[in-house]
């Protein structure tokens, strides 16, 4: 028996991966967080599988069904949105996992930043202007920000920084990053990307915030912001491909 810990991608039935899509076909116990993670994907769990909506479910009765399913010798597939490495609190589950001797894997998922700026069709890394992104949120009602990687902190690199479990803390991100970068500073906002309504709303760091207003966003959201996200016409070329830049795979300079 193990628990396979499944990355099921941001909503899009499509971006789950085959190995994640095989192990929810073979598992008998299914968990799932309902309401980030799509039916569609469950369904594909075989006919007579244990499938469970987790979403009202506390981490005790979560763990409660693993155990239970431990105890009958069958595999589990918990599979959360996104990828399981990024707030996918799977940290907790794996601690009261490993106290109990219950084996598990992780399979990764297709990440809400990066299938957000696959549906946006532009690279988040463009050269001269930005080759970091820090993944990051803010603190509300959730855990408290670690010392050291509040936004005014983490804003001082210039990195393009993507804004998790935030959308409703717009005015206090938008008071941190205007003095680091500035207010003309690109900023969108991606909304349920991923699912049939998925929307993007693109602005600066000075009105995002009045354009999330007015869209009624309140939830289920990433902040992109950084001068990647629309950069100059005239930024220079990677040296990836550059036929004057010569590495192991192309030792010789081409002209012409």
């Amino acid at each position: 028996m193990i628990v396979h810990f499944i990355g099921a991608g941001p909503g899009d039935p499509d971006l789950i991966t085959v190995r994640g899509l095989k192990l929810i076909q073979s598992a008998p116990v299914c968990l799932y967080a309902g309401s980030l993670v799509p039916e569609a994907i469950v369904a594909a769990a075989p006919e007579g599988a244990r499938v469970i909506d987790t979403a009202p479910l506390t981490l005790d009765e979560i763990m409660a069904e693993i155990v239970a399913a431990h105890e009958r010798g069958e595999d589990v597939a918990r599979v959360h949105s996104g990828d399981p490495s990024l707030y996918g609190a799977i940290a907790e589950q794996i601690r009261r996992l490993k106290a109990l001797g219950i084996p598990y894997d992780v399979t990764p998922g297709v990440p809400a930043f990066a299938a957000a700026a696959a549906a946006l069709g532009q690279e988040l890394t463009v050269p001269e202007i930005a080759q970091t992104v820090i993944l990051t949120r803010t603190a509300m009602k959730s855990s408290a920000m670690p010392e050291g990687e509040d936004l005014a902190t983490l804003g001082r690199s210039g990195a393009t920084l993507a804004i998790h479990l935030s959308v409703r803390n717009l005015r206090e991100i938008e008071r941190q990053l205007i003095p680091l970068y500035g207010a003309d500073c690109p900023a969108v906002v991606a909304y349920r990307v991923g699912w049939p309504d998925q929307s993007f709303i693109r602005g600066t760091l000075s009105d995002i915030r009045e354009k999330v207003r007015e869209a009624k966003i309140t939830r289920t959201a990433l902040i992109f912001v950084g001068k990647a996200l629309q950069p100059d016409e005239d930024f220079r070329d990677s040296a990836l491909y550059d036929g004057a830049h010569v590495h192991v795979l192309r030792p010789k300079r081409k002209t012409g």
